[in-house]
């Protein structure tokens, strides 16, 4: 089965390619060789490369940025969607699409279900849910996955951040009132592979909307001293900084940070036989990575 792998640069992507199991023809392109903004391209590669199964994994991620640079993230994370859905139902093949928690308020208290009523408050959620929306009306066979918390060996994140501070820093101030679920692009990556599989293997699959993220939930301030504790004990850091909860209003950023992003992932594992992975472990494997 030939598949197409767009954002294949960014950290899930980037696991993607690398995680690709045998018996598939993979095509991953990064955004300089194709922009998914870009209908003519789109058309053009897909018409090129004829895959049996698109994975979109390129999206504009720059939360804050995109707060002043609306015209773009609008024009890769909706936009871009639809040219993908649209070229995927041209070819009669799917779309796994890649989305985020970001969709929600995060005013909720328990976990959010696929069912509950989206209301993003900043322009990247409200950009991918919009793609989202294009993703559902233009392409029938599609699986649309929300996702939190990403990080991985590739790229930037969370845990690079933290370990890059812990260098040259005592103690640090980490947000404890936002509470969601670490996700490594590694599992990500497996779950997805996990649906092309049953796709090629069956011809179908359950489509539509599903919540995929590691576990247990936590705080940014949790996540940061899991993180310490596991690189001092990997010898990694030589000790760890002193972390300090604070709150959101503490660290004030461009675009709101959604105070709850806990999303319950029960139907992807009724449906799809996806299981969800502790994210505890998942960081330890990223870690021994980075360190090699």
């Amino acid at each position: 089965m030939r598949v197409l792998i767009t954002g294949a640069h960014g950290q899930v992507g980037h696991e993607l390619v690398r995680l690709a199991p045998a018996g598939f023809t993979v095509t991953g392109l990064g955004s300089s060789e194709l922009d998914i903004s870009n209908l003519e391209q789109v058309a053009n590669k897909a018409s090129e490369l004829k895959p049996q199964l698109i994975i979109n994994a390129a999206a504009y991620t720059a939360v804050d940025k995109a707060e002043t640079d609306s015209e773009r993230a609008y024009a890769v994370n909706a936009k871009g969607a639809e040219n993908l859905a649209t070229a995927a139902a041209k070819l009669g093949v799917p779309l796994l699409h890649i989305s985020t928690d970001y969709v929600f308020s995060g005013d909720a208290s328990a976990p959010y279900k696929e069912t509950d009523p989206t209301n993003p408050s900043g322009v990247y959620g409200a950009s991918k849910l919009a793609g989202e929306q294009a993703v559902a009306k233009h392409c029938a066979q599609h699986i649309i996955m929300r996702t939190s918390w990403v990080f991985g060996a590739h790229g930037n994140n969370f845990v690079k951040t933290m370990l890059r501070l812990a260098q040259t820093r005592d103690e640090l101030g980490v947000v404890a009132d936002q509470h969601g679920c670490p996700t490594s692009a590694a599992s990500i990556a497996k779950a997805l592979w996990a649906l092309v599989s049953q796709y090629s293997n069956k011809g179908n699959l359950n489509w539509g909307i599903y919540h995929f993220s590691n576990m247990p939930a936590t705080t940014w301030h949790g996540f940061a001293e899991a993180i310490f504790s596991q690189a001092v004990a990997l010898k990694q850091l030589p000790r760890a900084p002193k972390v300090n909860p604070i709150n959101t209003v503490d660290y004030p950023t461009p675009a709101r940070r959604p105070a709850w992003s806990v999303m319950d992932c029960s139907l992807i594992e009724e449906k799809l036989t996806i299981e969800q992975s502790d994210w505890r472990e998942e960081l330890a494997q990223m870690l021994k990575e980075i360190a090699i």
